[in-house]
């Protein structure tokens, strides 16, 4: 009898896999080597907590006074010591002071102006970044040159020729002083807006503008259609960062709103605190209102601001 042996074909031997340890994709001041050795990770949580609630401490402080100092009376308020807490509160402060103050007027004119200057900013600075970024004119790295230059100078230094150059107008010699144009127009002058436009504009890529300039594409259609699209984060940057600069300007509209029922709110408050007739309790209340939209508006595009700071690059 034949006795069958059965071969089994040679396998390779499956050795088991390593596990290949990833290093953390966040990164911090100290590596997470760092941390695992002794008490340090307790140490490192600590410092920052309490850190982070120094710093919060320090930012919503302030607020908080603000808003207690608005339900406290007017006697209270004159204490020597200061108290923390109300002794009595009083929320109809903010009812009072909203009708006494004719606040309502106030915050619409600030809008209006805020708006203009939200408009007029990005129509302005986006058209003299894609010229400067897209269009190269001949002179244009020497145009650059002298606008980031006018950054170099201080914002004060910059309101007598402004004021000038509102109160008569060069070549069309018209006085702009009481009228919206007086702040939407200075304010469309933003060396840093135009510069920061302009560094995302070249990020572009130029076989876009020349794939649209195929088909027909006119240097408006690409700028409407393309560039506008791709940059919604810089815009968004740009806009959060011009009506919150138009909702706080003080010094600025005081010099050219001088009709009482044309101010803005922080120069009608500023008017009102300087007459003497408004009670401490009632003006806290006013500064806590006029202070509400830009926290809101902060809270909700927060996030757009900073993606749209941290944006470099396009995805592809």
């Amino acid at each position: 009898m034949t006795t069958l042996t059965t071969v089994r074909p040679a396998t390779a031997e499956v050795r088991p896999r390593r596990r290949v340890r990833r290093e953390p994709t966040t990164r911090t001041l100290i590596s997470e080597a760092d941390l695992n050795r002794g008490h340090r990770r307790i140490v490192y949580w600590i410092t920052l907590t309490v850190m982070a609630a120094a710093f919060a401490l320090i930012f919503i402080f302030p607020l908080y006074w603000m808003v207690s100092g608005a339900m406290k009376t007017p006697a209270e308020l004159a204490e020597p010591v200061p108290t923390l807490l109300p002794r009595t509160w009083h929320p109809e402060t903010f009812a009072t002071a909203w009708e006494r103050l004719n606040l309502g007027r106030f915050l619409l004119n600030t809008a209006f102006y805020t708006a203009g200057i939200w408009l007029v900013t990005l129509v302005v600075d986006v058209a003299a970044a894609y010229a400067l970024s897209k269009l190269r004119p001949v002179f244009g790295k020497v145009v650059l040159g002298l606008i980031l230059a006018s950054l170099m100078l201080p914002a004060d230094a910059l309101l007598v020729p402004k004021y000038l150059a509102v109160v008569d107008v060069p070549i069309f010699g018209v006085n702009l002083v009481d009228s919206p144009w007086a702040l939407w127009l200075p304010a469309a002058a933003n060396a840093f807006n135009i510069y920061v436009l302009k560094r995302f504009f070249d990020r572009i890529p130029g076989e876009l503008l020349e794939a649209a300039a195929i088909d027909g594409a006119g240097r408006f259609r690409m700028l409407w259609s393309i560039v506008l699209p791709l940059s919604r984060p810089v815009l968004s940057v740009v806009s959060i960062f011009a009506i919150i600069g138009a909702w706080k300007d003080f010094l600025w509209p005081l010099l050219v709103l001088r009709d009482p029922q044309a101010q803005s709110l922080s120069v009608a408050l500023s008017r009102l605190a300087f007459t003497g007739f408004v009670p401490q309790n009632e003006m806290f209340a006013a500064l806590a209102i006029a202070g509400i939209p830009m926290i809101i508006i902060f809270m909700i595009f927060q996030r757009g601001i900073l993606n749209g700071l941290s944006a470099g690059a396009l995805k592809g």
